[in-house]
């Protein structure tokens, strides 16, 4: 689980996230986004289309970062289970890295256990081991705070009675059970007390009003305040953030419930969930950091205008959220680039193409100034004739498994040379050339994205050179 694929009028759920480039005359000269100083203060900087954007709040004293860096989250299968030696190789694999990535767990779900299976009674051994995990690998933990054991959404209670179906997962815990809630989250608090950034809920789960079509962003501002206050009366420092929405969008010719002023040629926004937003930023009790989520392609599947160019609304509606909260870090806890199927399987790209497409997701994301964005790996348990596409590693349950694959060669390299306070610089890209890359530099790197499934010649900031198809390619400057 953990697409937010809701339907528009079932809220339907699945399974399981460019910069654009204009012309000049001679040449192309991008300017990307400056983000936050590296020592966490305020800078302020400006969009290539010189919006101001204003840089991270200062924190108080003693803080951690709410600019962890670019990660991913952990879903049921993962490295902490399968046969030892491909445990090893994985957990080296991702202890090694140049810059250890930031990891996501869930409290219930995602290969977790059922965390209070009866009130006053935990149950925290399966999230023991993936924190374990990530220790061992020396990842910066985040805690997201979903699900909600059954006996506070009207279920049994009991670990014998756990209800795992679909249904259950995504149902939010009743109002009464708020305060039960936000006392659970607390007690996950003072049992991982290295974990100091923590996500309010997913995805906005079961927070649909189904009377007004629109989502309850009540009864989730309501849950995330107590959670808000839970966490800080744990210890002041923990960053905590919200809301988790998932920003839809729609087919540019839809009209109903899309929005008039955050559109492209990617497609609509759904207002809906910018309604959700600015409800829950005018009556949030505060805020480290602001988590969203989505996709590239429309409600419908649609990739518009095509797969490269669809990844623009990331940039679009990251600056539109940095516009109303101040400057605050900016999450994407999910990104998706590649429609899924009626099982939410995305394996029909090669894996060129599919990392060609996150390469340019990343750039988009940070270009609409994200400093943090988390892969969420389709991880499976490599069974006979079973594919895992798009995997960070290969199935640590095979024996030869805890391979590298290259999408964490990509998101690796992506962390390691563009991490948090990184000021990106201009970067010349030649007329004939500007239709086939995307490009994102700072003073040390340029990343470079070939768009075509065949082989070019780029002149990208001064240098002349081949490229495959959707080849990425890593400058030195």
């Amino acid at each position: 689980m953990g697409r937010h694929g809701w339907s528009a009028e079932t809220r339907r759920w699945r399974l399981t996230a460019l910069i654009g480039v204009g012309l000049t005359a001679l040449a192309l000269v991008v300017t990307v986004l400056t983000l936050p100083g590296k020592d966490g203060g305020s800078t302020a900087g400006t969009t290539p289309d010189g919006d101001k954007v204003h840089g991270t709040p200062a924190r108080p004293p003693g803080a951690p970062d709410p600019r962890v860096g670019w990660g991913f989250t952990h879903t049921q299968y993962s490295a902490d289970a399968g046969e030892p030696a491909a445990v090893e190789r994985a957990e080296s694999l991702l202890r090694d890295q140049p810059r250890p990535l930031p990891q996501i767990q869930h409290i219930m779900g995602w290969g977790a256990g059922n965390p209070e299976p009866v009130k006053g009674r935990y149950d925290f051994g399966a999230m023991d081991g993936r924190m374990d995990l990530i220790r061992a690998t020396k990842g910066t933990p985040v805690v997201t705070l979903c699900c909600a054991p059954d006996w506070m959404k009207g279920g049994k209670s009991g670990s014998d009675n756990t209800n795992w179906s679909q249904a259950s997962l995504e149902t939010a815990p009743r109002p009464e059970h708020f305060d039960d809630y936000a006392a659970l989250a607390a007690t996950v608090a003072k049992r991982y007390p290295d974990v100091r950034h923590f996500i309010v809920w997913n995805e906005f789960k079961g927070f649909w009003n189904t009377t007004e079509r629109r989502w309850d962003y009540e009864g989730y501002t309501r849950l995330y305040n107590l959670v808000y206050k839970a966490l800080k009366k744990v210890d002041e420092k923990i960053q905590v953030g919200g809301p988790y929405l998932v920003m839809d969008s729609l087919d540019p010719r839809q009209t109903e419930n899309a929005s008039k002023t955050l559109s492209g040629p990617w497609g609509r926004l759904d207002q809906r969930p910018l309604d959700a937003f600015d409800y829950w930023n005018k009556n949030k009790d505060g805020a480290d950091f602001v988590v969203v989520d989505g996709a590239s392609y429309t409600e419908d599947d649609e990739l518009l205008p095509d797969e490269f160019r669809a990844t623009d609304k990331f940039t679009a509606v990251g600056r539109w959220l940095r516009e109303r909260t101040g400057g605050l870090p900016l999450w994407w806890a999910e990104y998706y680039v590649e429609p899924g199927d009626s099982q939410d399987n995305r394996d029909d790209w090669s894996e060129a193409h599919r990392v060609a497409v996150h390469a340019s997701g990343l750039m988009a994301m940070a270009r609409g100034g994200a400093t943090s964005g988390f892969y969420w790996n389709p991880q499976k348990r490599g069974e006979k004739g079973e594919k895992c596409a798009g995997c960070l590693w290969s199935p640590t349950q095979t024996a030869g498994g805890g391979r590298e694959r290259p999408m964490l060669r990509l998101l690796a390299r992506f962390a390691d040379a563009f991490p948090p306070g990184t000021r990106y610089e201009k970067v010349s890209v030649a007329d004939d050339d500007v239709p086939n890359v995307r490009v994102l530099a700072d003073d040390k790197a340029v990343l470079v994205v070939n768009t075509l499934d065949r082989q070019i010649s780029a002149q990208v900031d001064g240098k002349r050179f081949d490229m495959a198809g959707y080849e990425v390619k890593w400058l030195t400057r």
